[in-house]
Parts: structure tokens; sequence; C-alpha cells
């Protein structure tokens, strides 16, 4: 008998679906902060949500954006008193089941299958983390820049006659917030690269025209798209 294969999202949404109503938060929420206590896992069923820290010297860093089928593990697991390591806000209108810390690792820990799921999950989700650090350390602000062209045209990408668009509005602070660049740095960068037509940029949204000169300047090892992703 063949078994079927699900993703640690599936499982959970299969199981706490009927269980817990679906929560409708606004845009623009901030569902927990860096040091909170854990008091939930959050699955998003639908709308953007951005996940990061804010330094003492109150520089925003944006960690990653997550957007529909997602969830929100900010926390280590099975552990005592545990507290959130980032904070996560809304970035549009978002549907999410909240479930108590708690129910999530019991049901982990009584169903074989969801912790292979985890551990599945978490080990690409660390290959993620890994890589990102590698862009960033290797390839300096712009380089960083870059990459993170790269991974949104993956999570956010569509294809038009223009080139790849990224479907998702972003301002150039926010867009430094994911490099954790200033605003003028990464403004002359997009400004070189909108001369030499390699990207547009409209209605806070942007257009990749050559995403290989993007490749090529990052030596980039052209990843599955699961691990370079922007989620």
């Amino acid at each position: 008998m063949q078994k079927s294969c699900f993703s640690i999202y599936s499982l959970l949404v299969q199981f706490f679906r009927e269980k817990e109503q679906v929560q409708k938060i606004k845009g623009g929420t901030v569902l927990f902060l860096e040091k909170d206590p854990v008091e939930y896992v959050y699955l998003l069923l639908k709308g953007s949500i951005a996940l990061g820290r804010v330094h003492v010297r109150g520089k925003d860093f944006i960690l990653k954006i997550l957007n529909d089928r997602e969830l929100v593990v900010e926390y280590q697991l099975f552990k005592q008193n545990p507290f959130y390591h980032f904070y996560a806000k809304t970035l549009s209108d978002c549907e999410l089941l909240l479930i108590k810390k708690d129910q999530f690792e019991e049901f982990v820990l009584n169903y074989p299958e969801a912790m292979n799921s985890l551990v599945s999950w978490l080990s690409t989700s660390y290959l993620k983390a890994q890589m990102k650090c590698q862009d960033l350390i290797m390839n300096g602000k712009k380089g960083g820049l870059y990459s993170i062209l790269i991974r949104l045209c993956n999570s956010y990408g569509i294809m038009t006659e223009d080139g790849i668009l990224i479907d998702l509005p972003l301002t150039h602070q926010e867009l430094a917030n994911l490099t954790y660049g200033t605003r003028e740095v990464i403004q002359r960068s997009l400004k070189e690269l909108r001369e030499q037509d390699i990207i547009s940029y409209d209605q806070q949204k942007f257009t990749v025209k050559k995403l290989s000169y993007l490749k090529e300047e990052v030596d980039c090892q052209n990843c599955a798209n699961e691990i370079c992703g922007l989620n």
C-alpha cells in the first residue's frame, strides 16, 4: 500500500481546520513581537506576513515574507517557556488559523507522519537561511540586493512579455530592510539596474527583464525554488 506524502502545512490544516475558527486579520497588524512569550503557531491561509526584527538602534530587518499556505513557527520547539525570536506583522489582510503551542507540539509528537513532515520542513528552512547568509556575506550589499531580487522572482514571479513581474508591492525602504542595507544604497543600485534595462519599477512592483544578469553577478547555484525563495 502506497502512503500519501503530506507537507506539515497540509497535515495541520487537515487536522485543525474543523477545530479552530479562521481568523481574519487586517493588514498592518502585529501578531507578536520579539521576546513575547509563545502562545500560538500560525497557519497562513491567505495573505502576506513579514517576519523580522528591529535592531536596538531602530533599524528594521525583514527576515522573510510569507505568502499563502505557510506555517509560522518562530521559536525553539519543545522548550519550557519559549519566546518568539522575531516579530510578525501582516502586510495585507490575512486569514489565519491560530493553533495553541501545546496543541501543535502534542499533535507533532503523537503523529509520526507529522513529525517526519516537520523535520523535512525545518531542514529546508535551515538550508534557506544558510543560503541567504552566504549571499549577504559573500556578495556584499549590491550582491545581496541581486540575491533578494532572484528570490522574489522565485517566490512571487509571474512571466510577462516584459520579463518576470514580482507580484508583491515593495517600497525601496522595504527592499532595503530585506537586505539590511540603507535606502540610499539600494536606490543607487536599483537606478543602475534600471539604466542598464535589467529591471523596471512601476506602481511599487518590480519587473526583472534580465534574470541571467543577476544570477551571473552572484554566482547563482540554481538551487530549487523551495530553497531559493523569500519564504
